[in-house]
């Protein structure tokens, strides 16, 4: 064997020195992870310590334990995913039929520092918890409660009712049960026959079955046992059952019932399928017949609409003619009316034309006489040499200034045809005033030829 040199020997030793340091500083601390609950002791003072959240702890290095525990625990019937799984769970029902019932519980461990010292005091690590305390509980109110229900009637819809239980009993404590006789009711449909209309209906069906039942006690309530989880304060949160598998006589039992549920709801089909037919022929033929009657109850109700109808214009030409009659009378009584005031209007006109014109003959007439009263008093008051030598003396006035510039050649002689030889020769006054007279009548006669031709 060769030697080692001191080279060699130094080198090991530091080698060892250092593993020795690494295991000592490594056994000096211990690190807490999340959803987890960690115990820890300290042998030679005895103190314990509970961490539940994550941290770096120090600890007495060879003299402390720590024990980690799930603050979650999953159990698993049947389940081969979970952590901790067993095989489905073997149940036995009231009416002697087994099962297996496949099922996942998640318990939820305290916080509470003393309920997680005594946790570790009755089971001393994670593995005995669960396989001592959570798969027996699990186990013992599964295969208890299964014993409440038969197992046709936990196969055909207890499944729910029997979740519910479970949970009920976890988290408030195990039934207290016996077993007894008691009546159960099933749910069946009514025998198929003819005519017979709740055919389809479902129908009560008693018998007596010997079950698993809770106790009561004298206040109604369910009496029960102390809850294994409740000292050490684990709750459960969640329970999951799957597809529950029934034993070959079941199975084979829920089968045929099954079959013959899917027969009779054929043979109930048919049967309504028939019923149906029978109405639907029956309804067509009804609905001929009232076609029918409403054909004929068309047409006669046609030929009375027609007949309505003629005796409706008949009437309305009837109305129409006394009406124009009536028009037309009160038309002519309008008219003569209007006539008639036209006419006493005209009168009124004409009286009143008539004396106005014998008001105004009147008026003129004394007017006239008025003014021939005046003339006489006037003629009567006057002298009648004066009164003529004024008269003369106005026509001079207005004979002389229509003379200027007229020459007047005198005649020599003066015949008087077909005169008086007796008459007296007319003076030159007389002359004049005739010749006066027709130079006037000349100048009048031109300026009205002027003032005519002025017009147009």
């Amino acid at each position: 064997m060769p030697k080692l040199s001191i080279k060699h020997i130094m080198g090991i030793l530091i080698a060892l020195i250092l593993i020795i340091s690494f295991l000592f500083m490594n056994s000096l601390y211990f690190q807490t992870e999340a959803g987890y609950t960690y115990h820890y002791q300290n042998r030679l003072s005895g103190n314990v310590q509970i961490y539940t959240e994550p941290g770096i702890h120090f600890k007495v290095p060879f003299f402390s334990t720590v024990t980690r525990y799930k603050q979650v625990i999953t159990v698993s019937f049947g389940s081969k995913s979970q952590s901790y799984s067993d095989a489905a769970i073997k149940v036995l029902f009231a009416d002697t039929y087994t099962g297996q019932i496949p099922a996942t519980f998640r318990y939820k461990l305290p916080l509470d520092k003393h309920k997680i010292m005594q946790i570790h005091r009755d089971f001393r690590s994670l593995e005995n918890l669960t396989r001592s305390l959570l798969v027996k509980t699990s186990l013992d109110v599964v295969v208890n409660t299964a014993t409440q229900y038969t197992g046709e009637e936990f196969f055909q819809g207890g499944l729910n009712q029997f979740k519910a239980a479970l949970a009920d009993q976890l988290r408030n404590g195990i039934y207290k049960t016996e077993r007894k006789q008691v009546e159960v009711q099933q749910m069946s449909l009514a025998p198929i026959g003819l005519g017979q209309e709740s055919s389809t209906q479902l129908r009560k069906s008693e018998s007596l079955v010997w079950k698993t039942v809770p106790v009561l006690g004298k206040d109604g309530k369910v009496v029960r046992l102390d809850n294994p989880l409740e000292k050490y304060g684990i709750e459960v949160n969640q329970i999951t059952l799957d597809g529950p598998i029934p034993e070959a006589q079941l199975q084979k039992l829920l089968s045929d019932k099954k079959r013959l549920v899917a027969a009779r709801i054929k043979a109930v089909q048919e049967q309504e399928t028939a019923k149906e037919q029978a109405k639907t022929a029956q309804l067509l033929a009804e609905i001929e017949r009232t076609k029918a009657k409403q054909q004929a109850l068309k047409v006669k109700e046609l030929a009375v609409i027609a007949m309505q109808r003629q005796v409706e214009v008949a009437e309305k030409q009837k109305d129409k003619e006394v009406i124009e009659y009536k028009k037309a009378k009160e038309l002519a009584e309008i008219q003569k009316a209007k006539e008639l005031a036209i006419a006493k209007a005209n009168m009124e006109i004409q009286k009143a034309n008539f004396e106005a014109a014998q008001f105004e003959a009147k008026a003129i007439r004394e007017k006239g006489v008025a003014e021939a009263d005046v003339l006489k008093a006037k003629y009567a008051a006057r002298i009648p040499e004066i009164y003529l030598a004024e008269i003369q003396k106005e026509i001079a006035g207005i004979i002389y200034p229509n003379l200027r510039g007229i020459q007047v050649t005198m005649p020599h002689n003066l015949i008087n045809l077909g005169g008086d030889k007796t008459e007296k020769l007319p003076t030159n006054l007389d002359v004049l005033s005739s010749f006066a007279t027709i130079g006037v009548m000349e100048g009048l006669e031109r300026k009205a030829l002027d003032n005519k031709a002025g017009g147009n």
